[in-house]
């Protein structure tokens, strides 16, 4: 007797989940959920339906959803997370309801309504990266994307997905001129530097604790000056791992280059 047939579909695929859900909840369960379900009737379901898309499952914390289109995935998303903005604007920050979003397009196997395979898996892990209020998403997605919309994508260079066998290269969208922007600190009134993770060149991952001591440890020798500014270690490792451009980080973390 022959193997059931399995069917497959080429499909853009949207993961979103709200950061601190579990905390949110905590704080005030009834409440929590009361606005989740305001968001829901009058943002996130009339935007999917509006750009054609099918919600494949809803969690406690979150939703899977399916587009024929990439550039339709990326458009809805960047509605939703500027229509959340608006909404967030006079909430307070410990009450807010702010979501990450992952896009990735691949092949998926249909099981019924429901859908799994790689690339949902991967869609999962790029929200997982994504800040509050943010969406990242992979290459392919990127390059289908790209001029259609009118977002930026920043390429954070190849990450190491977890309980995905392959690295996958991750955009984040960058919302210019909204809410969602990446705030750029001011610059200090005294000499400044940062001092960026380093990359571990020895193919050994045991020496990934050894590399990041050192950084560690040149980080704290440096603050040690009175007169020099020193980025935190924890703004400073937000790079790691990533492709970046020195020029921007040196904007981003308010760290003036000198020519």
């Amino acid at each position: 007797m022959g193997a059931e047939r399995v069917e497959r579909r080429l499909m853009a695929i949207l993961a979103a989940d709200v950061a601190g859900y579990s905390r949110l909840v905590g704080a005030d369960e009834e409440d929590r959920l009361a606005q989740w379900k305001a968001h829901w009737r009058t943002v996130i379901d009339p935007k999917i339906q509006e750009h054609s898309g099918r919600v494949v499952r809803i969690t406690g914390d979150g939703l899977l959803a399916e587009f024929a289109s990439v550039v339709a995935a990326v458009r809805c998303a960047i509605e939703v997370q500027r229509a959340m903005s608006a909404r967030n604007a006079d909430v307070p920050k410990e009450k807010r309801i702010e979501f990450r979003m992952g896009i990735n397009v691949g092949d998926i196997i249909l099981d019924g309504t429901d859908m799994w395979g790689d690339g949902v898996n991967v869609a999962a892990r790029l929200e997982a990266l994504a800040e509050p209020g943010g969406i990242c998403v992979s290459s392919r997605v990127q390059e289908d994307a790209q001029g259609k919309v009118n977002v930026a994508f920043e390429d954070t260079g190849e990450q190491q997905l977890k309980n995905i066998a392959r690295p996958v290269r991750v955009y984040r969208v960058q919302f210019e001129g909204t809410a969602n922007a990446r705030p750029l600190l001011q610059l200090p009134h005294k000499p400044s530097i940062a001092v960026l993770p380093f990359n571990n060149m020895s193919g050994d991952a045991e020496q990934e604790y050894f590399a990041d001591g050192i950084v560690e440890e040149i980080i704290t020798a440096l603050s040690r000056l009175r007169w020099l500014f020193v980025i935190a270690r924890n703004s400073s490792f937000t790079y790691k791992g990533r492709a970046v451009d020195v020029k921007q980080v040196g904007r981003e973390l308010g760290v003036p280059l000198c020519a």
